[in-house]
């Protein structure tokens, strides 16, 4: 049977090693590329988050059968929210471009209940309106990361 425990002396030998290894600047810049858009990991779920309680509000705050069209609008305007979260998940390059996109998304649901909407009660109003704040702190928080990169890429 093989010794596959390690001391620290190994681990200290194995460090001096890799340091002077001709690929390291190499890796280091491809491991630099992959984390590249990655500024704002943290922002993510929560814009996933608030697109799926958007997509389901009608349901939650019962105003689907009262509200038809702005249950319909909520909807889609989740599935948006849901579909922009998981794209910046996984192509945040291109992505992070949107971020203006979801800060006008925010400030239309804010709006959506008088325009879309015929007589919308205080939970309807309520509801569309931390919504659309949320949606347009989390795109402001969006923006200010893709001009961090972007400056960031400017240097390097």
């Amino acid at each position: 049977m093989a010794d596959v425990s390690h001391t620290r002396q190994d681990a200290s030998q194995t460090r001096q090693d890799l340091a002077g290894h001709p690929d390291v600047p190499e890796m280091r810049e491809r491991y630099a590329r992959m984390l590249g858009g990655r500024d704002v990991a943290l922002v993510d779920g929560p814009v996933f988050l608030v697109g799926l309680f958007c997509a389901l509000s009608p349901w939650i705050i019962h105003f689907s059968a009262t509200q038809p069209a702005l249950a319909t609008h909520n909807l889609i305007m989740g599935i948006a929210l849901v579909v922009m979260a998981v794209g910046f998940t996984v192509m945040p390059q291109r992505m992070y471009g949107l971020s203006w996109a979801m800060c006008a998304m925010g400030v239309w649901l804010i709006i959506a209940p008088w325009i879309v909407g015929t007589g919308p009660d205080k939970g309807i109003i309520w509801t569309n309106a931390v919504i659309g704040a949320l949606t347009t702190l989390l795109g402001l928080v969006c923006v200010a990361a893709a001009m961090k990169s972007s400056r960031n890429r400017r240097r390097a």
